[in-house]
């Protein structure tokens, strides 16, 4: 077993972009990348042959939120982690959760324990603590997986998005105490990534890039960006903490996006990204494709898909 390794590349001359390639237990992954998010352990709609094969995917996600709920760490754990459940041989990554708690704001309630919350299937309470997290995610086996963190609002004003960030750090010191006291499960290194957070405002950011990058972890995230802010905000913002982030490290930007948008944090230096639009609007008649987005629905898609075609093929 080894830990995570980013050797950087090459980089653009005229912007920040970079490219490097991330190895793991489970395979290399070549930066920039994106990476398609399994929800419950799969990518909804495209099969893991075609995920290999035709997307050429080099990592996928899986979300601690829904994967702790259904099916359960019980049934994980007997299959040897999800890569054997799910069957995909290459890097993993597990988010902590925080942003699924973040989105039930009306059935959770945040304490410096933790947070309890109510499942969306059942209304079964439960309770997730840093130091719980940290376990339910050496069990779903990522080879990456990412702090337990408290998202605010991307409106937030200054009082709320401090204390929200100093109870992330204290969150983040729990988070590696457990890390650092357990050991990683099915015979391969699960790396440990912390999650900068600050709402919009500049010398938060700071602190917490700080903060974070004092941890030299194997790489580091920007969280809480994309959750209803302006989007020259969550650029102005980005390029802040990539300035601030150590260079020799993965910058992961969490919950972007739109081909523009990560074209754009490319540009500031972002090395991954992920996001469920790409698929959720796909199973909506929403195609990002290269010569821009095109809808499809059941009344003309038959007219459309001819002419799709002949445009993606076309020299």
């Amino acid at each position: 077993m080894a830990a995570l390794q980013f050797n950087l590349e090459k980089t653009d001359n005229s912007t920040k972009a970079r490219s490097g390639k991330i190895v793991t237990d489970h395979g290399e992954i070549l930066t920039p990348i994106f990476m398609p998010v399994g929800t419950v352990g799969s990518v909804k709609a495209v099969t893991q042959q075609q995920l290999a094969d035709d997307v050429k995917a080099q990592i996928i996600l899986g979300n601690t939120y829904h994967l702790y709920l259904r099916p359960g760490l019980e049934v994980l754990e007997k299959a040897g982690g999800l890569h054997q459940f799910n069957a995909w041989p290459k890097p993993v990554l597990t988010d902590s959760g925080g942003y699924q708690v973040f989105s039930l704001a009306g059935t959770r309630k945040i304490k410096e324990e933790g947070v309890t919350f109510q499942s969306h299937i059942d209304g079964s309470k439960h309770l997730f603590t840093p130091e719980y997290v940290m376990d339910i995610q050496r069990s779903i086996g990522g080879d990456i997986i990412m702090a337990f963190d408290e998202c605010p609002p991307g409106g937030s004003e200054y009082n709320y998005a401090k204390k929200s960030m100093e109870m992330t750090h204290r969150w983040l010191d729990r988070c590696f105490n457990q890390y650092n006291a357990t050991e990683s499960k099915y015979g391969y290194t699960q790396n440990l990534f912390p999650i900068v957070q600050g709402g919009t405002y500049k010398d938060l950011r700071k602190q917490s890039c700080d903060y974070v990058s004092d941890k030299n972890a194997t790489g580091n995230a920007i969280g809480g960006l994309s959750v209803g802010e302006p989007e020259e905000v969550m650029y102005e913002i980005c390029d802040w903490c990539c300035d601030h982030l150590p260079q020799e490290k993965p910058r992961y930007l969490m919950g972007v996006g739109t081909p523009w948008n990560i074209l754009e944090g490319i540009s500031m230096g972002v090395d991954m990204f992920d996001c469920v639009m790409p698929t959720r609007n796909g199973r909506n008649a929403m195609l990002f494709t290269t010569k821009g987005i095109i809808n499809i629905d059941n009344k003309n898609g038959s007219l459309i898909f001819p002419r799709l075609m002949k445009a993606l093929t076309a020299p």
